[in-house]
């Protein structure tokens, strides 16, 4: 197979005409006045979203979950800072990048994300963040959800196996066991592709109307194992304070589901989301509350402390640093001056 086609193309400057300098403008204000309309909408006009919210200020002023809940809110900065860490080691194999950069490429990414179907505003987000080969960037950013996805179909599969195993197919002994073996298969068809990227591109290159993604993506194999075993251990790592989040959470609002089952309940949760595509971040909270109250509902945890503690994860990680990233939004440079890029040594 030949080597893929990355776009280390030489980029002219790049001058804002003043009418797109004002669409640039206006799109910035319309961002920033959906961003806030949402928040709005999703933290104090949804009436069980507002009482959660009041629910967990209650809770940290009162002392009855302040521990808990102040240690959840800590970590938010964590979580996100992990992510960030993560888009540098990809972003900085394109072109030198600072921390702190990345760090404001992520919190522009999610707030442009907060307000556009599926998330897709997190690639133009972190994109426009760059200096140069801002194409190669669609792959890079692919390859950092792609490996958040890995972490996530991995624990959310074993998570939702056990709920079946324990709940549903007891009785069953057989079609448990070629449930196992599917799940290995499927987890190991979802790693494949992560070390394996040409395999992916050959797909790509088969499947007419996928073919003009492949350009896009071709920057995925020049990423060294290494790198790819560093990535992929910080979505893990970050997965794993997702899970602690909400474990604090739903100890701050009084439900104790024992340890193993409890984080089976939230892994399946998180797949479930995962899984459900949505028009915007406000639809993930529908989708994780149903799930979520079904599998805790199985483990007999009431209703109110799960509803309580989702909601509250997503106020915490979705809602909170997307205010937060508006003050990077209106700062953001959508046009450049741009140097000569250089081709990534391979």
């Amino acid at each position: 197979m030949p080597p893929p086609n990355l776009q280390n193309y030489v980029q002219k400057p790049e001058q804002p005409a003043p009418g797109r300098r004002g669409l640039v403008v206006g799109g910035k204000l319309l961002i920033t006045g959906l961003t806030l309309g949402l928040l709005y909408h999703s933290v104090f006009a949804d009436a069980a979203t507002a009482a959660a919210w009041r629910q967990l200020l209650s809770s940290t002023l009162s002392g009855s979950g302040r521990g808990p809940v102040l240690a959840a809110l800590a970590l938010v900065p964590v979580n996100w800072g992990l992510e960030a860490w993560k888009w540098w080691r990809l972003a900085r194999h394109l072109e030198p990048v600072s921390f702190r950069r990345c760090f404001r490429a992520v919190l522009v990414g999610l707030t442009l994300g907060f307000v556009t179907p599926n998330r897709v505003g997190d690639y133009a987000g972190r994109i426009m963040e760059l200096k140069s080969r801002r194409l190669d960037a669609l792959g890079a950013v692919f390859l950092g959800r792609y490996c958040q996805l890995v972490a996530t179909v991995v624990a959310g599969t074993v998570g939702l196996l056990y709920f079946l195993l324990t709940f549903y197919l007891q009785d069953f002994p057989a079609t448990g066991l070629g449930l196992v073996v599917a799940t290995l298969l499927l987890n190991a068809g979802v790693i494949l592709p992560l070390y394996r990227s040409r395999l992916l591109l050959s797909a790509l290159t088969v499947v007419r109307p996928l073919r003009r993604f492949r350009r896009f993506l071709a920057v995925m194999p020049t990423y060294p194992a290494h790198a790819l075993h560093a990535i992929l251990a910080l979505s893990m790592l970050r997965y794993a304070v997702f899970c602690a989040q909400f474990g604090l959470l739903l100890w701050a609002y009084g439900a104790s589901p024992p340890i193993g089952p409890g984080l089976a309940a939230i892994a399946g949760t998180f797949l479930m989301k995962s899984l459900v595509p949505s028009l915007n971040a406000l639809a993930d909270v529908g989708v994780r509350e149903l799930s979520a109250t079904h599998l805790f509902g199985l483990l007999q945890e009431p209703v109110l402390p799960v509803l309580s503690a989702s909601l509250s994860l997503w106020v915490l990680n979705i809602a909170l640093p997307s205010a937060a990233g508006l003050l990077f939004v209106l700062r953001l440079k959508v046009f450049r001056k741009k140097a000569a890029a250089t081709p990534a040594s391979l």
